[in-house]
């Protein structure tokens, strides 16, 4: 794990430790992480194939980094959606990437 990756996971466990988890396991943290991880893409492997950027990812009760991949859509028409932060009075929750 990069320097960068690790700062921004030990950031997110201690905001982590006073963050509540709602009846929808939705974690709240405090201090946002700084998303400043460069990602170099490994070739496609087919044109239809899109990037999924990086997300962060629910686990036992913090947020992990997880990195980009390449996906092919599950079906026709359907774009990809990608995650991000959402500001509630409660702390910043991120909102996963999905298919729509």
């Amino acid at each position: 794990m990069k320097n960068t990756a690790k700062t921004v996971f030990i950031a997110l466990a201690i905001a982590a430790i006073g963050s509540s988890v709602t009846s929808s396991a939705q974690i709240y943290v405090n201090i946002r992480p700084r998303h400043e991880v460069i990602v170099a893409r490994p070739a496609p492997p087919s044109p239809r194939h899109i990037w999924v950027e990086e997300e962060w990812r629910p686990y036992h009760g913090h947020y992990e980094y997880s990195g980009g991949y390449w996906a092919a859509p599950p079906r026709p028409g359907v774009v990809w959606i990608p995650g991000h932060w959402r500001d509630t009075p409660r702390g910043s929750v991120w909102i996963s990437g999905h298919w729509r």
